[in-house]
């Protein structure tokens, strides 16, 4: 059975983690693999830092889609992946990387996935978390100090020139593709318990049906192509 794929956007500071986490405590962990947009940006180390943090992160050409989408497109395969670690306060990748291996769900969050055609035709179910302008502010203030390591101007700064410009831009308009649109973000519970609902009877069918084949091949491979390979099992297991 080829693995469900969902899709959480919504501007930054929506509230898509916690429906995201809702998601995942809904279906249990063992049976999703996580894909993050934001672990996606593209690698700045070849300019200097103070180039790096002039940048137009919210731009969709910031974000490498083209590697997640063959990251899915192996998930979908029964391939596994070696997925980006994004350093964001230097704004540059580690060398070191995630490994994902297919599960019967995979689930894709980000605040431009919706805007990728050839990205957003790959899922089965597209969310679309909505909040206020004011209260996403806020969250992106607090997660941006607290986990990026950046001060309060610095935030604001980017706010203003590149994040709400490219909300009302590309984020925005591509609310028109989700399935389901959760008003006022994660804290909406009876929204949460609507989409738990629906993605539960559209996942209640998948199983697990895959089963990991080491591969001979000792040769160092690129952080997008180094891919094992899985075999179905047969019906009768």
């Amino acid at each position: 059975m080829k693995p469900f794929v969902i899709g959480v956007a919504g501007g930054s500071g929506s509230g898509k983690t916690t429906v995201v986490s809702h998601i995942i405590n809904s279906v249990g962990n063992n049976n999703l693999v996580l894909l993050q947009h934001d672990s996606y940006y593209r690698d700045l180390k070849h300019i200097p830092f103070e180039q790096r943090v002039k940048q137009n992160y919210d731009h969709p050409a910031s974000l490498e889609t083209e590697l997640m989408i063959r990251h899915i497109n192996a998930l979908l395969s029964g391939y596994s992946v070696k997925v980006p670690i994004y350093d964001f306060k230097n704004h540059v990748r580690s060398e070191e990387y995630n490994t994902y291996t297919p599960q019967p769900i995979i689930l894709v969050d980000g605040i431009l996935i919706f805007y990728e055609k050839d990205l957003r035709e790959l899922m089965d179910i597209k969310v679309f978390v909505d909040t206020d302008d004011d209260l996403r502010l806020l969250r992106r203030l607090k997660r941006d100090i607290h986990e990026r390591g950046r001060d309060v101007d610095s935030v604001l700064n980017q706010y203003e020139k590149f994040v709400r410009p490219m909300h009302l831009e590309f984020v925005e308009p591509s609310k028109r593709y989700a399935d389901i649109i959760i008003p006022h973000g994660g804290e909406n519970k009876p929204a949460l318990e609507i989409v738990n609902s629906f993605i539960t009877e559209k996942v209640a069918h998948i199983g697990p049906d895959f089963v990991h084949r080491e591969t001979n091949d000792k040769k160092p491979l690129s952080v997008d192509t180094d891919l094992h390979v899985f075999e179905k099992k047969p019906a009768s297991e």
